[in-house]
């Protein structure tokens, strides 16, 4: 092949260097700013996948990047002229540029300006930053110290100085409070909260406040939201039929573990092989039903091979996506085409849950799991009950006398005299012995054998009048055992078993069975595993997950704290930290935040608490007309983020205005309204959505049933999942839909009737009273007088409406269960509904800023 490079389009290149690059820019990062454009564009045929490969070239190696091929070398330090790479790409010859006219793909001017840099500056090469160790970088010293609270600064600022960008403001002290709330417990802050905090004025106010969210039983409701995403969470099985299933006792285990402060490590030991540990509690056996979460089928004529095969992807994948945010789901039927995970590792991770017990098709078998004040009542109960059953079961002189008396009484038959039916009794009743007993009684009695006279002894204890009271007496004891079980809650846990032979399946083809069989292992390129044994379990692989040496794990989730904290990850690709996901925005912070995370004792509370407390979270989100053009998205931080709140978020905030939110933590899935038919095609069996009523109706939005093949409407116009995949990132649309949902769900409609009652009763005697009171609960903050004028004109044209027409203001106000007061002026109150709509439908009531 010709190797063809004009001299015009090289000077013509190295002329653009003084144009497009300032000599004061930073300098390129191979991680940050050439990874991407090599990946994106060449990994394809030169990348980790040996099947694709093409001209046993690899760009992803050190070794291969820089080695000599032929008369060449691909890329030479320095010297962009000579480097095979950057020739190939700024050639004019179809026959020889990179990549080539028939990939669809091509470098712009920019990109390939990027990488002349790069070369020129050195070709520096680093590994990728997400698999290499994880140490705690120094410190940075900046200026302007006031803005620093606490070492995150330090790195936000330090960064900030470099791009001659200022932090904005700290935001005032309401958006504080509200944004606290809502990111610490999911719920806004009430009037008084709000007017406490305001009054305030010590220095430790701020962190006072905040350790009274993290101490909420709300928080764990709050955090659970976000996991139960990761982990799709769901009550029904998901193929199919989508049948249910009783798993909310999981999602109760996530709930107490983040109000628990239990560490990060142990929270993921036990979910993994909880029931692995020795001596496991009972909520570390319910914390082991996370194996148990995947999409299961009950189809009759299903095959079972394809379904077990579908379950282990389905385990490789949400493992790999939740702990070490990788794409390993490609690995099922080909290497990964752009990091270093191969098929092997997919099915080496796959065997390592081939213990768990479960059946490829039909209904997964529920386990017991009573709490110690139920196993005691069982307990007490069969000690009550084994006395009387052993003296059911003891054969006694006396009963041998009264079984032959009932044996000879067989032969008398009582009837009526001739011609008389007293009562219409022909003859009198005897019980009926069972088919398996009639034929020793046919035998005579000295012919019968021991087993036979035992059967037969055994079944008339069971008649005898000697018996009657024991019988009795162990029948209520019975009839107790059984009821109290009804009350014992059922759930999925991982139990081990037989080990399954699991085969690398070519192509992922469930039939081809030639693939050889695998032996658990973690992906080969990562720190090695510590075994417990000659064969890694789910135990051994729990712990390597949460080592020191696993460079993943730590950077994984305090990215994830951080978005709780910032909506946005500082890796915004929260659930790819591979070659094609972003870089991060600010690397030495997330490896100090991986370092502070672990050495804390994987302390969640901690990392939050340190998140908050800084200079960078409590910024204002308001953002100047510059820096919106600068950095559009604030990869840099120079300011707080605002966004919508999460779909469920957005429910409980308008029934905790209203007042109606029930604060319960834990227990079942709730269903809340729905439009009726919304379930007409969920069939084997058919279903109806039947609403709950009292306090569960007014449950929050994660204890909301789901049902993964038709999640609830209301929640999915707010971006809500259907817990099919791992969602680390949910999409924040924003289209008419939602408007019409706060307008019309009955949700909102109760929610905005309850709340116009409480502005009537509690908000004053005037119409600016109440207004005044409406926004305070509302969005923790005085009306505006051009707010006020709007809202008063609305308030008096519905006032003059429903007076006029009191069948419109009956039928606004018996939307919901909740019955309207009696006394209440139905007019007053349906046009006070009618403002509280418009409140609950605001953005800034649904945005978090």
């Amino acid at each position: 092949m010709r190797r063809v490079l004009t001299t015009a389009v090289l000077a013509g290149m190295f002329a653009a260097n003084s144009a497009a690059f300032g000599a004061d820019e930073e300098k390129v990062d191979f991680d940050r700013d050439v990874k991407g454009i090599i990946s994106d564009n060449c990994f394809k045929c030169h990348g980790p996948d040996d099947k694709d490969r093409k001209e046993d070239l690899r760009l992803d190696t050190r070794e291969q990047l820089f080695a000599k091929r032929d008369d060449h070398f691909t890329v030479v330090a320095g010297k962009p002229g000579e480097s095979e790479l950057f020739k190939r790409i700024v050639s004019d010859d179809e026959f020889v540029i990179m990549p080539p006219p028939d990939s669809g793909k091509t470098l712009t001017k920019k990109q390939i300006e990027i990488i002349r840099k790069w070369i020129e500056q050195g070709a520096e090469w680093k590994g990728h930053w997400a698999y290499t160790s994880v140490e705690r970088p120094a410190v940075a010293k900046v200026k302007r110290a006031g803005f620093v609270r606490n070492e995150i600064d330090r790195f936000v600022l330090g960064s900030l100085n470099r791009k001659r960008v200022s932090p904005a403001k700290e935001a005032d002290r309401v958006t504080l409070i509200r944004r606290l709330s809502f990111d610490l417990t999911g719920l806004p802050p009430t009037s008084t909260e709000v007017t406490d905090f305001l009054a305030d004025k010590s220095d430790g106010a701020y962190e006072t406040l905040v350790d009274r969210l993290l101490r909420s039983p709300h928080f764990g409701e709050r955090m659970a939201l976000y996991w139960l995403d990761q982990v799709r969470f769901a009550d029904t099985a998901g193929y199919h039929s989508d049948n249910h299933r009783d798993v909310w006792l999981y999602r109760e285990y996530v709930i107490n573990s983040f109000n628990q402060n239990l560490p990060y490590d142990q929270f993921t030991i036990e979910q993994l092989a909880g029931d692995l540990i020795p001596n496991s509690t009972r909520w570390q056996r319910i914390a082991s039903g996370y194996n148990r979460l995947i999409k299961t089928t009950e189809e009759g004529g299903a095959q079972g091979k394809e379904y077990q095969a579908k379950y282990d992807a389905d385990r490789v994948r949400n493992i790999a996506e939740v702990w070490l945010a990788s794409t390993m789901g490609c690995c099922e039927c080909h290497n990964h085409k752009f990091d270093p995970y191969t098929m092997k590792d997919f099915y080496s991770l796959a065997a390592m849950f081939g213990d768990i017990q479960e059946r490829p098709v039909g209904r997964q078998a529920q386990t017991a799991v009573p709490t110690k004040e139920q196993l005691a009542k069982s307990q007490k109960i069969d000690r009550e009950i084994a006395p009387l059953r052993a003296i059911m079961n003891k054969q006694t002189p006396e009963l041998d006398k009264s079984q032959q008396r009932w044996e000879a009484s067989r032969d008398v038959v009582v009837a009526p005299e001739p011609g008389k039916q007293p009562k219409k009794d022909s003859k009198a009743k005897t019980p009926q012995p069972p088919k398996d007993v009639l034929p020793i009684l046919a035998i005579e009695v000295g012919k019968r054998s021991k087993p036979q006279l035992a059967k037969l002894a055994a079944w008339y204890r069971t008649i005898a009048p000697e018996l009657a009271s024991t019988r009795q007496k162990l029948a209520v004891k019975e009839n107790e055992k059984k009821a109290h079980q009804t009350t014992i809650p059922t759930t999925l846990v991982s139990t081990t078993g037989n080990k399954r032979a699991i085969r690398l399946l070519p192509r992922g083809n469930w039939l081809d069975s030639s693939g050889p069989i695998m032996s658990p292992a973690a992906p080969e390129f990562l720190p090695n595993m510590k075994l417990t044994g000659e064969r890694a379990t789910r135990l051994d692989f729990a712990r390597w997950l949460v080592s020191q040496e696993n460079p993943l794990t730590a950077r994984v989730y305090v990215n994830r704290l951080w978005k709780t904290a910032f909506g946005e990850g500082l890796v915004r690709t929260l659930d790819d930290f591979g070659v094609q996901g972003e870089v991060p925005s600010h690397p030495e912070l997330l490896d100090w935040l991986a370092v502070e995370f672990v050495e804390s004792g994987w302390n969640v509370k901690h990392m939050l608490k340190l998140m908050v407390m800084s200079g960078t979270y409590r910024q204002s989100s308001a953002v100047s007309a510059e820096l919106r053009q600068r950095d559009p998205y604030n990869k840099w931080l120079a300011r707080q983020n605002r966004f919508r709140l999460p779909a469920e978020t957005v429910r409980d905030n308008a029934l905790a205005v209203s007042g109606l939110l029930a604060d319960t933590i834990g227990g079942r899935s709730v269903k809340p309204y729905q439009p009726a038919g919304y379930w007409m095609h969920l069939n084997f069996p058919k279903r109806k959505w039947v609403a709950d009523t009292g306090e569960n109706q007014y449950r929050r939005g994660l204890y909301t049933y789901i049902q993964r093949t038709f999640p609830h409407p209301s929640l999915l116009a707010f971006d809500a999942t259907s817990r099919e995949e791992c969602t680390a990132n949910r999409s924040r649309s924003n289209n008419p839909l939602q408007a019409l949902v706060l307008l019309n769900d009955p949700t909102y409609v109760e929610a905005a009737r309850v709340f116009a009652e409480r502005v009537v009763r509690e908000g004053g005697k005037s119409d600016a009273e109440r207004l005044q009171f409406a926004y305070r609960v509302c969005l923790s903050r005085d009306v505006h007088p051009a707010e006020a004028r709007l809202l008063t004109a609305l308030l008096n044209k519905h006032k003059a409406q429903y007076t006029a027409d009191e069948k419109a203001a009956a039928e606004l106000l018996s939307v919901g269960q909740r019955q309207t007061p009696d006394g209440m002026n139905k007019a007053e109150l349906a046009a006070w509904t009618s403002v509280t709509r418009v409140l609950l439908n605001l953005h800034e009531t649904i945005v978090r800023r």
